[in-house]
């Protein structure tokens, strides 16, 4: 039995484990690209595909010791290196498909960093950026990209794969093996080293280039691989790896047109070109110095045991209704996400008591001192410069004329004559803060061109790998974006296993099922990881796209966009939020001792069931909190000045579902909710704004402020619901003007094409005639010139 005292802190314990956010820390993660590398390198390989380690070294070795002597593979020259690496090369041209597939494991072998021979990690990694750069520097790449164009159109195998009634990692072993050595290439050519040699430095840049030019096949890797993914949406090709496609497709993306930082140089580089003022902040370095928006646990926690206490001791001089005010949820309560999704829009409190106990509405007990260390530190400024757009000043400015002067002058944002003197002020502040994004210099100059199409000249288009791979894609463009919506549905941990639902597990389950309660737990874990990582790729793809397309052209942006919603992205991404979010976040799938390299130079532990319960150590998930804030981004950038959009947000009740992501205490993941609760906040009506103040008051200390937007309020003259259908509309139209405009060369308006009117130039053409014309050139003569009258009066008239 355990005593009094220590059984009511065991249950205020697990009170807090329950509620998971009063009483946990921040959580101490840092967003980027990509997570670190060695984790990116054991997510590509599933536990199933354990054996094939083995099979690689030994298949390396059969190849190694029939060429060279008794030496180790790190004991050789960089010559026998190269002479080595030269016949594996050519071993791939043999036409048997089981030679080839020993070739290929070999080549694994080597991008696998040579591991028999390892004695650390760190050693595996040299080894196989060593192996990497050599074998691209013999040319390796391009044969295993046609190897891998040669397997995808490999009709025999499909058509066999269609035939089975279950498909396990045997249906794409030649797939995997081509998948694993072109993703491990990639990715370990991209990260780069201050020790690299200059060599390394410039073949990483030509190699870069490479991947994003149409050189394979005639156009990017990246568009071969999305025709892989929706040949596997359409049921053609179900064997594909799916979960390594996606893989390969991010990190060529990420690769080829660059991450964040990168997006954040072309932005103030672009804004240079078009003489913009430079932006205000950057806002990467605003976000992670930023903190989650909760005070810290200790004082709620003071404050809670103060009401317990207080509600045990002096229950008769509490009114009943300040006791219904002190009610809280049952520790022991099963926190089960169907529970919440029944919550009133209008009165729904049941999250709002965690993330902002310090401005509960009820009567508090008389305030507790404690250290200063456990004070609750509110910000000093906004984290945030506000901004203004143009059309925000020409509405003040409208207005303020109507209710002064009582007339309008269009778009006029100079002329104040008759306008009080605060007036003046307020349009000198509001024009301090202008902001002129990239976007609207890209409309105006789009306007331009579709106005004037014969003066406006020949638009300068820069053949940069955004612009490259935009045209790769244009053609097919929606059937890429509902082909990766279709396989996060499949991977959502919120969906249910349907029937006419796809198969995205072909590359993760064995030939045999598993026969013990261990082996049926390891399963279990491998497929939750699998999912997670296809989630994190899918999410991390659509949001590079989005924002690279949205700097190189903001109609490319909104074309990609446009097919998202009308594919049901926004549902899609609410439904991956319905659920506990804490639980996703913190969830444990994965075993550390079976990630690639630790496995192959470790001696393995016995697995036991217990081992597999308790998971890994950390305090998250790095993969699973990192596509929730994709996700959350992507929701943002399809709906940001969209009223359309936002009323999708209103109507789907997204508001309760995202206040409960709020209870994960990292900064970024709640900026991003708040921004999504910002937007539709005006529609909500005034009584859930009354009774989500606390959620109100964070919004205002986080979120970017846009100075004369009454957000808070419901006076918002752009939300009438009959435009919504006409925004959209109107939308489409300017974007097919776009692409027909700059891609459709064949559409061209035949009056708008230039016409030679030179008397000279035009008779000075060489004119290729067909040879029987020529042969009877003669009677064409007689009957076409001679035998006709010319009457020259009518003709000169």
């Amino acid at each position: 039995m355990l005593p009094n005292k220590s059984r009511g802190e065991f249950v205020r314990n697990q009170r807090k484990d329950s509620e998971g956010f009063s009483e946990s820390p921040d959580l101490e993660f840092e967003y980027a690209d990509t997570d670190k590398w060695s984790a990116e390198l054991s997510e590509l390989y599933s536990y199933t595909e354990g054996p094939e380690f083995l099979l690689n070294r030994k298949c390396f070795e059969e190849e190694f010791r029939t060429h060279v002597s008794d030496k180790k593979w790190t004991e050789l020259d960089v010559a026998q290196h190269r002479a080595h690496a030269m016949r594996l090369l050519d071993g791939l041209e043999v036409i048997t498909r089981e030679k080839r597939l020993k070739v290929s494991r070999a080549i694994l072998y080597m991008v696998q960093g040579t591991f028999a021979e390892c004695s650390s990690e760190a050693e595996v990694q040299h080894w196989m950026r060593y192996n990497i750069f050599l074998l691209l520097d013999v040319g390796t790449f391009t044969a295993l990209v046609e190897l891998l164009n040669m397997e995808v159109d490999n009709s025999a195998a499909c058509s066999s794969a269609v035939r089975k009634p279950a498909i396990s990692l045997a249906d794409s072993t030649d797939l995997r093996v081509l998948l694993n050595i072109i993703y491990l290439m990639v990715v370990t050519i991209q990260q780069e080293d201050p020790a690299d040699s200059p060599e390394w430095r410039a073949t990483r840049e030509t190699f870069k280039t490479e991947l994003g030019s149409p050189l394979y096949n005639n156009e990017p890797i990246s568009v071969m691989l999305f025709g892989m993914v929706t040949k596997f949406c359409s049921g053609h090709a179900p064997h594909f790896p799916m979960k390594k496609v996606l893989m390969l497709l991010w990190k060529s993306i990420l690769f080829t047109l660059g991450g964040f930082e990168q997006l954040q140089n072309i932005k103030v580089r672009k804004r240079e070109e078009l003489r913009l003022p430079p932006l205000p902040e950057d806002s990467i370095r605003v976000i992670r110095s930023m903190r989650a928006a909760s005070p810290p646990a200790s004082a709620s926690d003071l404050i809670e045991q103060q009401q317990k206490r207080a509600r045990r001791e002096h229950k008769s001089l509490i009114k009943q209704d300040n006791l219904d005010a002190f009610n809280e949820k049952d520790p022991y309560k099963s926190d089960d996400p169907r529970e919440d999704e029944d919550d009133n829009d209008d009165n729904d409190n049941s999250m709002e008591a965690e993330p902002f106990p310090m401005e509960r509405d009820e009567v508090m007990p008389p305030p507790i001192l404690h250290p200063p260390s456990e004070r609750v530190n509110f910000p000093k400024g906004l984290p945030w410069a506000p901004k203004v757009r143009e059309k925000d000043i020409e509405h003040f400015l409208e207005s303020s004329r109507s209710k002064f002067i009582g007339y309008t002058l269009g778009n006029d944002t100079d002329t104040v004559v008759g306008l009080p003197r605060p007036i003046h002020e307020s349009i000198r502040t509001l024009k301090q803060h202008k902001y002129i994004s990239i976007a609207e210099i890209q409309i105006a100059k789009e306007d331009e061109f579709q106005k004037t199409p014969l003066s406006g000249g020949e638009e300068d288009v820069e053949m940069c790998s955004t612009e490259l791979l935009y045209q790769g894609i244009l053609p097919s463009l929606p059937q890429y974006m509902i082909a990766l919506l279709k396989i996060l549905l499949a991977a959502a941990p919120t969906s249910k296993a349907k029937t006419d639902s796809i198969n995205i597990l072909a590359d993760v389950l064995p030939e045999e099922m598993p026969t013990t309660v261990l082996q049926s737990m390891k399963l279990g874990v491998d497929v939750n990881r699998h999912k997670e990582i296809i989630v994190k790729s899918i999410s991390a793809i659509l949001l590079l796209l989005l924002k690279h397309f949205k700097l190189n052209h903001v109609y490319q942006f909104e074309y990609m966009a446009q097919h998202l919603v009308f594919a049901n992205c926004i549902p899609l991404i609410l439904k991956f939020f319905n659920q506990n979010i804490i639980s996703y976040i913190t969830a444990k799938n994965s075993i550390s001792v079976l990630d690639f390299p630790y496995c192959v130079v470790h001696e393995l532990p016995e697995l036991t069931a217990e081992s597999l319960e308790a998971g890994d150590i950390n305090q998250f998930c790095w993969r699973n909190l990192f596509s929730c804030i994709n996700l959350l981004r992507i929701l943002n950038k399809l709906t940001k000045w969209k009223h359309s959009r936002t009323m999708m947000l209103v109507v789907f009740k997204s508001a309760p579902i995202l206040k409960r992501a709020l209870k994960v205490k990292q900064a970024m993941m709640q900026l991003y909710v708040l921004k999504l609760l910002k937007v539709q906040t005006k529609y909500l009506g005034r009584q859930w704004r009354k009774s989500n103040m606390k959620t109100m008051s964070a919004i205002y200390q986080k979120v970017r402020h846009r100075l004369n937007d009454d957000w808070a309020y419901g006076n918002d003259l752009d939300a009438r619901p009959w435009d919504f259908q006409a925004e959209e509309c109107a939308l489409r139209a300017n974007i097919e003007c776009f692409n027909s405009r700059r891609y459709d060369k064949n559409q061209r308006n035949p009056d708008f094409l230039p016409v030679d009117n030179c008397l000279q130039s035009v008779l000075g053409q060489r004119v290729d005639l067909p040879e029987d014309f020529q042969m009877n050139y003669d009677l064409w003569l007689e009957r076409e010139v001679f035998s006709k009258p010319i009457s020259w009066e009518e003709l000169l008239q």
